[in-house]
């Protein structure tokens, strides 16, 4: 075991057809039509964490779990965290302070109708709270949630906060909500990108590992790891017509993805998200 230190593993439950990057190619509208793999490849994962005996929190799609309300049981069946994670994958930073509020109060209640516990957590789909919209946490704590992890402290063209804590805090001021942003690695003055995603599957094994036993050992800090689904599964089917960028991004190493949580599952302590961060254990 490389460290004694509990690490946060999460999965966003969402299909392959919910990314963000596929949005301008694949309609809200024919999402019904579109044949559905997240149940399957739950079961997948939810088999893979008993065998290896991790814990996780799982932020739920609530239009995935209108569908699939057995999948979610048998989540909070398996001794998983169940939070949110929006309704229907719309970035906070797209949507009015009005219309956020509707989306994660209806999506907690959703869930916790369904999977009959307390909804604690919620992650913004692609990350998308930031400078420009940090009032989405106060809407997040009145409507009832006790911790987000939406903040991504890193460069990138779509999401990220460069300038935000690196590990867990009270944001705006307050002590009610706590902001567990996703893991990097401090070097040559910039954060790297350390928790999992798609760059989990881009970067080698190794490296993977040796960033969050850095965080581990020299941050004395618990990792926030995260995955989807679909990264398990490289039968998905392909789009047609997305961008050279979006493609790579999408389908690199699905093939190797299940085999790397496997190692990373062997190699690590996990648990859910609110027995490290609200010591609800």
């Amino acid at each position: 075991m490389a460290t004694l230190i509990r690490n946060a593993m999460t999965v966003d439950v969402e299909d392959y057809f919910q990314v963000s990057a596929f949005a301008p190619h694949i309609s809200r509208d024919s999402w019904e039509s579109l044949p559905c793999r997240v149940e399957r490849n739950i079961d997948r994962i939810l088999e893979l964490f008993e065998r290896q005996n991790v814990k996780a929190t799982f932020f739920t799609l609530g239009w995935i779990a209108e569908r699939y309300p057995a999948m979610v049981r048998r989540i909070v069946a398996g001794g998983h965290e169940l939070a949110s994670h929006g309704y229907g994958h719309l970035r906070a930073s797209d949507q009015t302070e009005v219309e956020f509020r509707q989306d994660v109060s209806s999506s907690k209640a959703i869930l916790e109708d369904i999977g009959g516990q307390q909804v604690l957590g919620y992650r913004a789909p692609s990350f998308s709270i930031g400078p420009k919209n940090l009032w989405a946490l106060d809407t997040l704590l009145e409507a009832g949630y006790r911790y987000s992890s939406s903040i991504y402290p890193i460069q990138h063209d779509h999401y990220g906060m460069p300038d935000a804590p690196r590990f867990s805090f009270y944001p705006n001021g307050n002590d009610k909500l706590l902001e567990v942003p996703i893991t990097t690695v401090r070097m040559f003055d910039r954060n790297f990108p350390a928790g999992g995603g798609g760059y989990f599957r881009f970067f080698p094994y190794a490296l993977s590992r040796w960033f969050l036993q850095k965080v581990n050992r020299d941050d004395s800090s618990p990792g926030i790891f995260y995955f989807h689904p679909w990264e398990l599964d490289p039968d998905q089917p392909r789009q047609a017509g997305v961008g050279l960028k979006t493609r790579f991004r999408h389908y690199i190493n699905l093939h190797r993805m299940e085999h790397r949580l496997q190692a990373l599952t062997r190699d690590f302590r996990w648990d859910r998200m609110d027995n490290i961060f609200l010591g609800q254990k």
